[in-house]
């Protein structure tokens, strides 16, 4: 067959951050039509971000009902669900026109962003996840071995559980900043412990904060490194706090991430969990932040 010439639009835009170069960044295509997996995968890796998006416009009447399509790669997998691709592409498809809403037909079904602050720039947008899903609690000798820590080190007011919204998180509370910023995370064994257990990555987080408006701070280290900010774990971290009496039910709070890699990020969570009942039972999981673009661009490919 003769391979054709083509020109791929892409905007780059930092998400949860109201200034540009910092937060965690996100290539949009805003057309992958056409694109096989393979495609979107290798654009991903040539980005070489924590996530890269790509929008397949479709019908009309589909996209009323289930959201625009929208597929997410990182450099090494396209994954089911993440937050920051998720609020980051719904910014860059809200465009000018001030729409109070954007909703996003994902590979774990739609998702609905909405946005405030209309003539702010940037806009707040507050994403709806998932009802969580909660897992394993998990022993602390058992994540002390990978992290070259001791019980001593691990916060035992909350347990180490895994959650999920859409993509399980392993939720790991340490008792000081210092541990959390120091943190060396044997990647090898972690993913072979994750992989019995049923996480697809650990969210370490401790009480202590560099913002005292932050109730928490958050590192996520996976195959690429820190990541700047995962707004599918902060919506994990969100359910987890509110069953666990870290936040109260409803009470939006402030996560802060990504300070170790110099790429803060301000993530606020919420979520509702429904009065008499006793167990960990939280619906109504909501993760927001900004949103700033910072380049448009083209790229061309023989396909």
């Amino acid at each position: 067959m003769a391979s054709s010439l083509r020109k791929l639009s892409m905007v780059q835009v930092d998400v949860f951050t109201d200034h540009a170069l910092t937060g965690n960044s996100l290539a949009v295509f805003l057309d992958g039509r056409g694109l096989s997996t393979e495609h979107m995968q290798a654009l991903a890796r040539e980005m070489n971000l924590s996530e890269t998006t790509f929008i397949l416009p479709g019908e009309a009447g589909g996209e009323k009902d289930r959201g625009v399509r929208v597929r997410i790669f990182t450099v090494q997998e396209e994954l089911p669900f993440a937050g920051h691709p998720t609020l980051g592409t719904a910014s860059v498809l809200r465009g000018q026109t001030g729409a109070s809403e954007i909703r996003l037909d994902l590979n774990v079904g739609t998702v609905p962003v909405r946005f405030t602050d209309k003539l702010a720039q940037p806009a707040f947008g507050e994403m709806t996840q998932n009802n969580p899903e909660f897992g394993a609690i998990h022993n602390v000798e058992d994540i002390a071995r990978l992290t070259n820590l001791s019980a001593a080190d691990f916060d035992d007011s909350a347990p180490i559980q895994t959650v999920s919204t859409g993509m399980p998180f392993t939720m790991v509370a340490l008792r000081s900043l210092q541990t959390v910023q120091k943190l060396r995370l044997d990647l090898d064994r972690a993913a072979e412990y994750l992989a019995r257990s049923g996480g697809k990555f650990f969210y370490f987080v401790c009480r202590e904060t560099v913002d005292p408006k932050a109730r928490l701070h958050a590192r996520m280290i996976f195959y690429n490194g820190d990541d700047p900010a995962t707004g599918s774990a902060a919506g994990c971290c969100a359910a987890w706090m509110v069953a666990h009496g870290v936040a109260a039910s409803d009470e939006q709070v402030l996560i802060e991430q990504g300070l170790e890699m110099h790429r803060p990020s301000c993530i606020f969570v919420r979520a509702t969990k429904p009065e008499n009942r006793r167990d960990n039972h939280v619906v109504n999981v909501r993760v927001g932040g900004n949103c700033v673009e910072v380049l448009r661009g083209e790229v061309t490919l023989t396909l």
